[in-house]
């Protein structure tokens, strides 16, 4: 799936009815298809009662998909939500609607429509990561360069995660790996090669 994605952090909740259906969509970060069937049943035990608990799941570990309409008519509860995981983009993600029945038919594209929403509603309810390969620098610098500096992140789309301002100018940023060359030639020309640099690289790091 290449060096970037986007999944999400930790979990979110989101819920609506629907002809008197309750509909809970639940989202979680997963790593991979066990940490995903876990989930899966650590909202079955919760939800006992529930009719329904579809579920649909990506992971990059193995580029597992997976789906279940979970007793719901085929088509009408997995794949609408792993549609709207697709259509979000989102990987290592496991999503499970839970549905209390309210005692009217909804048919099956009433179905589509509101496992589709409580999928979406849980998405929009979670924080969204952009996860990039990246390079963590620590820049320490004179106070005289700090002005030139603030200028230079910009350019390489660097992400300060810390600063700290004693005897001298300290800075924890992030760069994409692409970026990270350019970005040390960059600030050892500007100081005149008087900037301190540390890099940790190979890192996976949210840049949303």
């Amino acid at each position: 799936m290449g060096d970037e994605y986007i999944t999400v952090r930790g979990r979110a909740e989101a819920s609506f009815t629907e002809k008197k259906s309750e509909f809970i969509g639940q989202i979680c970060h997963v790593e991979n298809a066990d940490d995903a069937v876990a989930f899966i049943e650590l909202i079955r035990s919760k939800h006992r009662k529930a009719r329904h608990n579809v579920y649909a799941y990506i992971t990059r570990d193995g580029n597992t998909t997976r789906y279940s309409d979970d007793g719901e008519p085929q088509g009408t509860g997995g794949t609408p939500v792993l549609d709207v995981l697709m259509k979000e983009g989102l990987t290592d993600v496991c999503v499970v609607v839970t549905r209390y029945f309210g005692g009217i038919l909804l048919g099956g594209g009433g179905l589509v429509r509101a496992y589709s929403h409580a999928c979406k509603i849980a998405v929009d309810a979670a924080e969204k990561m952009v996860m990039c390969l990246c390079s963590r620098f620590t820049v320490k610098c004179d106070y005289s360069l700090y002005g030139r500096l603030s200028y230079v992140l910009p350019e390489f789309s660097a992400k300060t995660l810390e600063e700290s301002f004693a005897d001298d100018v300290k800075l924890t940023v992030l760069v994409k790996s692409e970026l990270a060359e350019k970005f040390r030639m960059r600030l050892v020309d500007i100081s005149n090669g008087t900037v301190s640099l540390e890099e940790e690289k190979g890192l996976r790091e949210n840049f949303a």
